[in-house]
C-alpha cells in the first residue's frame, strides 16, 4: 500500500509540473481568474454555514496542510465575516486538538455573534485590534507561546506595509515544517487599478511584502508546488513553507 501511495504521490507531481510548464493552461488559468473576480467568486461560498470569502482551491489547500503539519494553534488576521475561522476550527476538531486565533481590528457585532454561537466556537479565540501594533504582536506571542506546532495566515489590509509588518510580526511564530500563508499576493498578477476603492495596487500588496520579507528570511521558502496544483489562487508565491 504505501509503495503504492508512492507511486501514485510521485505520478501526480509529475502531472503538476507538465501542467505549470503548459503555456496554454497559464494564460487559460490567468483569464479565469481575472474574470472570475469581476464576479466577486469568492463571496459565493459558506463554510459550515458561515460566508468564508475564499476560493475553494485555497480552502482545499489550506486542508491539505492543515491535516500534514496539524498544528495545535491557527494564527490568522483578518476575521470578516468569520468563515475562515470557522474552516480551520473545523479541521481542528477532526484532529482532536488546538486553537484557532482570529485577529481584526473590527469585529462587527453580527459576525461575532455567528462565530459564537457555533458548534466550532469552542476552538475559536478573538482579539479586537490592529494586527501591525506592538501590543497585539506582544499579546498574540503570549497566546502562541503556550502551543507546539503554530501555522499563520496573513489576510487583513493587503498593502505592502501592512502586510510586511504582519510577516515580522507573525511569521516568526511559525515552526519549522509548519506555513505562513499570505493571501491575495495576486493583487500583483493583476491590471493597475483593479482596486480603485482600496490602498492596494500593483507594486504595493502581499507580494511584494512577501518579496522583501523573503530577503533576509532564509528560513522561508515559497512551495510553488501548491499554486501550480491549484491554478486559481489567490495566493501565488504566498505559502510560505518554514524550513528551519
Amino acid at each position: 500500500m504505501q509503495e503504492f501511495d508512492r507511486e501514485f504521490r510521485e505520478a501526480n507531481r509529475l502531472a503538476v509540473e507538465q501542467m505549470a510548464a503548459d503555456p496554454t493552461m497559464q494564460e487559460r488559468s490567468k483569464a479565469m481568474m481575472l474574470r472570475s473576480l469581476e464576479h466577486q467568486y469568492s463571496y459565493h461560498f459558506r463554510w459550515l454555514g458561515v460566508p468564508i470569502i475564499q476560493y475553494p482551491q485555497d480552502i482545499v489547500a489550506m486542508q491539505e496542510i492543515i491535516w500534514e503539519v496539524k498544528p495545535d494553534l491557527i494564527i490568522e488576521t483578518g476575521i470578516a465575516r468569520g468563515g475562515s475561522v470557522i474552516f480551520y476550527a473545523s479541521m481542528l476538531q477532526l484532529l482532536g486538538q488546538g486553537d484557532v486565533l482570529g485577529i481584526d481590528i473590527d469585529i462587527r457585532a453580527h459576525n461575532r455573534g455567528a462565530i459564537e454561537s457555533h458548534p466550532m466556537a469552542k476552538r475559536i479565540t478573538m482579539f479586537e485590534g490592529s494586527s501591525v501594533t506592538d501590543e497585539m504582536g506582544e499579546r498574540v506571542r503570549k497566546f502562541a507561546a503556550e502551543h507546539q506546532t503554530v501555522l499563520v495566515v496573513l489576510d487583513s489590509n493587503h498593502t505592502h506595509e501592512h502586510a510586511l509588518r504582519e510577516l515580522e510580526l507573525y511569521a516568526p511564530l511559525v515552526t519549522p515544517g509548519s506555513y505562513c500563508v499570505v493571501f491575495d499576493t495576486v493583487v500583483e498578477d493583476m491590471p493597475a487599478g483593479s482596486f480603485p476603492d482600496r490602498p492596494w495596487d500593483i507594486g504595493n500588496n502581499p507580494k511584494t511584502a512577501v518579496r522583501e520579507y523573503l530577503k533576509t528570511h532564509p528560513d522561508f521558502e515559497i512551495d510553488a508546488s501548491i499554486p501550480n496544483k491549484l491554478q486559481l489562487t489567490v495566493a501565488p508565491d504566498g505559502y510560505l513553507r518554514r524550513t528551519h
